[in-house]
């Protein structure tokens, strides 16, 4: 993997240096990815281990959190006339430009995680690939109503302005306002960030806010939280973690009953089928445009929790292929 990121690091400057006549003879896919956080580093394995499947080379490019840089990216690989683009962005915005200089160039284009709103720009994509994120903020809401009636909700969630963030609390907060059996007492910006989530936590419970359920919008921080909740004698007395993703730490962090529960989202799952609906349409395999492709998400229960198809990996996993086949059968030709 090391040598292909060199490689595919010296097409970049190459790229750069002759404008855009320096790719490689086949294939070559761009992708934008927002930070490093492990949600969008597996997001990109995913989709690179799909275009290996293919014989096709991918570019990476990350943004490191910056509107600017992620602008910057976007326009570079338009330059290096990619053969397609995915395009994660971290701010509503960002999907936009996509969205637009992709069009001008006439590169296909696809846009992860931003819950379906590019859809509504005045410019066609090809797709955009999601999880049911407002059905998670109802299945949580539920989920706490049912098992914890009467028991006050506190909430550290990933950047307030990272749309499937916005999505999720557009259903749970008025889910929770409907059900009547719990309170939301705070909500805080963990900005998919570990340390920034335990500074929130500790905050919130030297506030003096009075809450047994804290919310974490990712296992990644919420492992983070739940180290400090031992520590300071906390963890399910009186604080229980309830979190989503259903990552490799946080299934055993749920054996352990260290975490209460969570709901299973793959995002190396999703970059892998991010790249197969961009290869798709650049293949003629599928001509539709401006499509929403929903991955399904799963609660993470005992009965769950070891079985691949319900719990999906984030590791590369050959079960990708099988589910993929399974629930987007219209890219079985394609590998």
């Amino acid at each position: 993997m090391r040598h292909v990121r060199r490689s595919v690091m010296l097409l970049v400057i190459l790229a750069i240096v002759l404008g855009g006549e320096a790719l490689l003879a086949g294939l070559t896919y761009g992708y934008v990815t927002p930070g490093p956080d492990t949600w969008y580093r597996k997001d990109v394995e995913g989709f690179e281990y799909a275009a290996s499947l293919v014989g096709a080379q991918v570019v990476v490019l990350n943004s490191d959190y910056d509107t600017e840089k992620e602008i910057t990216n976007i326009n570079t690989l338009i330059n290096m006339g990619v053969d397609g683009m995915c395009v994660f962005s971290f701010n509503p915005n960002g999907a936009f430009i996509a969205a637009r200089e992709a069009a001008r160039a006439g590169i296909p284009l696809v846009v992860t995680d931003n819950v379906g709103q590019v859809l509504q720009s005045d410019d066609d994509i090809v797709a955009c690939i999601d999880f049911d994120w407002e059905g998670m903020g109802v299945n949580i809401a539920n989920y706490i109503a049912e098992n914890y009636p009467g028991e006050n909700i506190a909430c550290i969630m990933g950047l307030f302005e990272h749309v499937p963030v916005q999505m999720f609390r557009n259903t749970f907060e008025p889910k929770v306002k409907e059900l009547g059996k719990n309170e939301i007492v705070a909500i805080r910006d963990g900005q998919y960030t570990p340390t920034v989530a335990v500074d929130q936590a500790q905050d919130l419970i030297e506030s003096g806010y009075e809450f047994s359920n804290l919310f974490i919008f990712n296992e990644e921080m919420a492992a983070a939280v739940v180290r400090m909740l031992k520590t300071r004698g906390l963890l399910n007395n009186p604080i229980r973690v309830i979190t989503t993703n259903g990552a490799p730490y946080g299934i055993e962090l749920i054996k352990e009953g260290s975490i209460d529960y969570s709901i299973s989202t793959s995002p190396g799952w999703e970059g892998f089928v991010s790249f197969l609906a961009l290869h798709a349409y650049t293949q003629g395999v599928i001509t539709d445009l401006n499509q929403q492709i929903l991955l399904p998400n799963t609660p993470i229960t005992p009965e769950t929790i070891d079985d691949k198809t319900k719990v999906v990996p984030w590791d590369i996993d050959p079960v990708w292929i099988d589910l993929t086949r399974e629930y987007f059968p219209q890219y079985n030709s394609l590998y």
